[in-house]
């Protein structure tokens, strides 16, 4: 026999199957019907569950299609290209300094001053204007002595000055460092080469190297039998290949004699840039 428990409104169901409350007939199995409410809340829980199995099994069959595969995309051409530039430098860059060492630290640095000072008065004496002469390095330090007895102690002082020098008449790089040994310089780290603008020795470069690029591409398209589409992706990178004269200190201690003076080359200077250039082919 049917059994009514509630009606939706939430009031117990009288024995005849109406609602005591709002009258609601019970027929149908509407009215608290125990097995009509189940029946249909089956049916719902069932049809969820069917549509949620039949979404995941989509998803899992598209999903089987793509294993082992790669993933679809534009197809490509990447090329590479080079291209280089000689120039002659114009321009020398070399650092020259002293080091000196006293007990005292203003004694240190009262010697230090005078033998820079009168370096670069003969700098400038040889042509270098004061704005090519520029302080790189000033530093003091202390000098420790240790015994068993005492411990460590303080023995004196070192004071380093090093100036950078920008000869823009190569012919008298040699004059320059001989110049600075005889006014005391005790220390060089040799000398660079570069040009007035190297921006524009980059860019010939980088042109250079973008045509050769671009012409590898079109030859290799052909063989491939494609065709060439637009240009996705580029990278660069320039680098300064400058000559490093190697120079013995001894060159700068013996004055400026003829025999004593460094003989420094300029050479050549070398700029390169490689290109990297990635096309869409059709």
């Amino acid at each position: 026999m049917t059994s009514f428990d509630s009606c939706p409104c939430g009031k117990k169901c009288s024995e005849k199957g109406a609602c005591e409350m709002c009258s609601t007939d019970a027929g149908g199995g509407r009215c608290g019907s125990s097995i009509g409410g189940r029946r249909n809340m089956h049916a719902i829980v069932i049809l969820f569950l069917v549509i949620a199995l039949g979404t995941y099994a989509a998803k899992n069959i598209k999903q089987m299609r793509y294993i082992g595969k790669p993933d679809t995309g534009p197809h490509t051409i990447m090329v590479s290209g080079d291209g280089k530039v000689t120039a002659t430098p114009n321009i020398a860059v070399t650092n020259v300094g002293l080091v000196t060492e006293k007990t005292n630290v203003a004694d240190a640095q009262l010697e230090n001053s005078q033998k820079m000072n009168a370096l670069i008065v003969a700098m400038q004496q040889l042509g270098i204007s004061k704005e090519d002469i520029r302080t790189a390095q000033y530093q003091i330090y202390p000098k420790y002595s240790y015994d068993q007895k005492t411990g460590s102690s303080i023995t004196g002082y070192t004071v380093t000055q090093s100036v950078e020098v920008k000869i823009r008449d190569l012919t008298k790089i040699s004059q320059v460092l001989a110049s600075a040994g005889s006014a005391g310089a005790n220390q060089v780290s040799g000398v660079q080469f570069t040009v007035e603008d190297p921006k524009v020795l980059r860019a010939e470069a980088r042109e250079e190297a973008v045509a050769d690029a671009k012409e590898k591409a079109v030859k290799l398209a052909a063989e491939l039998g494609v065709e060439l589409g637009k240009l996705i992706s580029y990278s660069e990178t320039t680098n300064n290949n400058a000559p490093y004269p190697q120079m013995m200190m001894r060159d700068l201690n013996v004055g400026a004699s003829q025999e004593g003076t460094p003989n420094i080359q300029s050479g050549t200077l070398e700029i390169t840039s490689e290109v990297s250039i990635t096309y869409e082919i059709e």
